[in-house]
């Protein structure tokens, strides 16, 4: 999300500097941003938005929260939303959904429809104290997963689930280890098995998004979350030892006396930094189950189970022996060096065909790397040659490994689906009590394949990483959030 708009204005005698940001997933916009009292406005659009009655009868929007700077400080903190939803407002074809525990609101189409959507204006009401800030707004977007009953396992995937069917029965009473299966423990009722509604990011975190988490953060919290330090020369790689992995997050401005931070942009295509073939749709690749927590604590999301990883995938409908995240056994391999566009928004394969995916790299050399997000999806395109999961979520399968919550082990089945607050710790940990922990990531596992893995990895039922957690950073890991 680039900055794209700097608004600056006296309200109540306070200087308020409000900064607008652009995010380019499916060309998310939000821009023209200003500050009047308590409320915050700014217009928003987003590409191939839908809300649908024919199954699979849902619907996407985008997750936006605030930031808010103190001059003073200089510190980011998550700024409170009204709960109430007469005190935001917007105009066809939107609505504001706000939630329960005021960190951000979902920003949706407000009747059955389909399309891009045009530049709408958006007002939160915002409840933080009075003062003098700076203001960053942000959008993720999301997809809706409706409430409903769906297949677990597939019969076939390795260390894959009994065949059974996860209903509101198995969210109020749990399950038993011999019910589930797959060398599974017990899971209690308070695990989210995938049941109960929620929303789950449409795309892996990108390169762009992570570079504004890491600009919103400390020196010591951007030390934890980079593998070089923030005091670096401008132009020294963030994540890896140079451009590897098609990751061009960079330093652009060096932080000072290790207090102050340091600047982030993407630069793949080193000299001018964000510009157009830099690589910001990229999936960020190269990041722990620490640094994929930490973001979505800081962006007040929450990790997805592997039970809620087969319902996006597989949604209501009936499981397929061997299936992917696209709902078939057709499988097509493409690898980052054939595709076209390179490093572009418009990145882009040339065929189209049924089972798209980025797979089964032979190679180890650095120069190859994950896709843009949503690389496969085309005005032409369906649910099989788009790669696309049952809701509407991309790249469930192949690019890179979906980091889950596992129900192989105790750590796992403690988690109790808090979201994330919108704060860390001052190193820059994410610090929600049930949540696998982010120095041992006891807990946690993989679901899903990567660029690099063989095809069995990419099964939507396939459970062989399911409990191999790793605390390191790995050049096909990334990750996506829900809530």
């Amino acid at each position: 999300m680039k900055s794209k708009n700097y608004f600056s204005k006296f309200a109540f005698t306070l200087l308020l500097l409000v900064l607008g940001f652009n995010a380019k997933a499916n060309n998310l916009q939000i821009t023209g941003t200003s500050v009047s009292g308590s409320d915050i406005t700014f217009t928003i659009s987003w590409d191939n938005s839908w809300n649908a009655s024919i199954a699979p009868a849902n619907w996407d929007a985008v997750w936006v929260f605030v930031k808010y700077q103190d001059c003073n400080t200089r510190l980011w903190t998550h700024a409170g939303l009204s709960t109430t939803a007469s005190d935001h407002s917007t105009s066809s074809p939107l609505q504001v959904d706000p939630v329960t525990d005021g960190k951000g609101v979902f920003i949706r189409r407000s009747a059955l429809g389909g399309g891009n959507i045009p530049a709408t204006a958006v007002t939160l009401k915002m409840t933080i104290p009075a003062g003098t800030y700076n203001y960053k707004v942000f959008g993720i977007e999301m997809v809706n997963v409706p409430q409903g009953a769906f297949d677990l396992g597939d019969g076939t995937s390795a260390s894959t689930f009994n065949s059974i069917s996860i209903s509101a029965t198995s969210q109020s009473s749990g399950l038993s280890a011999a019910t589930i299966g797959g060398a599974a423990l017990a899971v209690p009722s308070t695990f989210p098995m995938g049941y109960n509604s929620f929303y789950c990011m449409k795309y892996e975190i990108s390169e762009e998004q992570y570079v504004d988490f890491l600009n919103s953060l400390t020196y010591d919290q951007q030390k934890t979350r980079t593998v070089n330090d923030p005091i670096s020369a401008a132009g020294t790689y963030a994540m890896y030892a140079g451009y590897y992995y098609r990751n061009g997050i960079r330093i652009s401005v060096p932080g000072n006396n290790n207090t102050l931070p340091a600047v982030y942009a993407c630069d793949a295509t080193a000299g001018v930094e964000n510009n157009s073939d830099d690589g910001q749709n990229i999936a960020c690749s190269g990041l722990s189950w620490a640094d994929l927590s930490a973001y979505l604590d800081w962006a007040a999301l929450r990790p997805m189970t592997e039970m809620e990883y087969e319902k996006v995938c597989r949604g209501t409908v009936a499981r397929v022996a061997g299936e992917y995240a696209w709902g078939t056994t057709e499988l097509a391999q493409v690898t980052s060096n054939i595709l076209t566009n390179q490093l572009k928004a418009n990145e882009s394969y040339t065929s189209i065909v049924n089972g798209l995916c980025m797979y089964g790299l032979s190679s180890s050399s650095t120069a190859y790397g994950p896709a843009k997000c949503g690389i496969f999806a085309t005005g032409s395109s369906g649910r099989a040659s788009a790669g696309a999961a049952y809701y509407g979520a991309m790249e469930m399968s192949g690019n890179l490994w979906e980091r889950v919550v596992t129900v192989g082990n105790a750590s796992g089945t403690a988690y109790t689906g808090t979201n994330g607050d919108g704060s860390l710790t001052t190193t820059g940990e994410a610090n929600q009590a049930t949540w696998p922990s982010p120095s041992t990531a006891t807990g946690s596992g993989y679901r899903g394949g990567d660029y690099s893995n063989l095809a069995s990895y990419l099964r939507t039922s396939d459970r062989g990483s399911a409990t191999s957690a790793s605390a390191a950073r790995a050049f096909n890991q990334g990750g996506r959030g829900v809530r």
